[in-house]
């Protein structure tokens, strides 16, 4: 589903989930520049689960490609010798689809394996998610939505200690680029593990604001990620 690259950060955000957020783009600049395009939030330091609640709150609108709005850790090139390696879960849609939950798993020299959990979304429906590193199993992760596991334990090498979790939208505008795709997903109570296992903390992170897309702040520390 994802290169899960971390764009350069456009702005600080705070533990209590206040942020400064980036000038609003031009979106003539645009997102069709780039076949990857983010709005969301980083983590400033590696930890060890992401968990957030996700809706999707206008219909996306996909002309090629997908778009996404997930949790996850790893990325492109973050696993051993340079491979991509990631575990990610969230609401994912495609041309002429509804959303959908699903999961999203990379590991080193293999195919990056897409999941489908449950379709035809109804919009507004919050959805519970979360990556989680095993507490007793350094390197083992598991992707949940709602409080109940969506996978296998998944090891995942050289993962222990060393990734920034992510909260974001995506948009990919396909293999030939030049498309800017339309969502709009709100993200609730995003936060980070402190530990294996748990002890769950509000985020301290990075806004990820790709031309065309943004990140507004909404009351009760939620966020809207959006299309210009």
């Amino acid at each position: 589903m994802s290169r899960f690259l971390l764009p350069v950060a456009a702005a600080t955000l705070a533990a209590a989930c206040s942020l400064a957020l980036p000038q609003r783009s031009d979106a003539a600049a645009s997102c069709a520049s780039s076949s990857y395009s983010y709005a969301g939030v980083a983590s400033v330091a590696a930890r060890f689960g992401v968990a957030a609640r996700i809706s999707t709150v206008r219909r996306p609108k996909v002309l090629n490609g997908h778009v996404a709005a997930w949790v996850g850790v790893g990325g492109a090139g973050l696993g051993p010798n340079s491979t991509d390696e990631w575990l990610q879960v969230g609401i994912s849609a495609k041309p002429g689809q509804d959303p959908a939950l699903y999961y999203e798993v990379a590991r080193p020299n293999q195919a990056p394996r897409y999941v489908m959990l449950k379709g035809h979304l109804p919009l507004g429906r919050t959805y519970s998610v979360a990556v989680l590193e095993s507490r007793r199993h350094p390197g083992t992760w598991r992707a949940w939505v709602d409080g109940t596991p969506m996978t296998r334990a998944i090891y995942l090498p050289g993962s222990h200690g060393a990734w920034r979790p992510v909260a974001t939208a995506e948009s990919w505008s396909g293999d030939g680029g030049g498309t800017c795709n339309a969502f709009a997903f709100r993200f609730q109570q995003i936060r980070v593990a402190a530990k294996p296992g748990g002890d769950w903390r509000p985020i301290q992170g990075l806004v990820l604001a790709d031309a065309g897309y943004r990140v507004e702040r909404e009351q009760r520390r939620a966020l809207l990620a959006v299309s210009d």
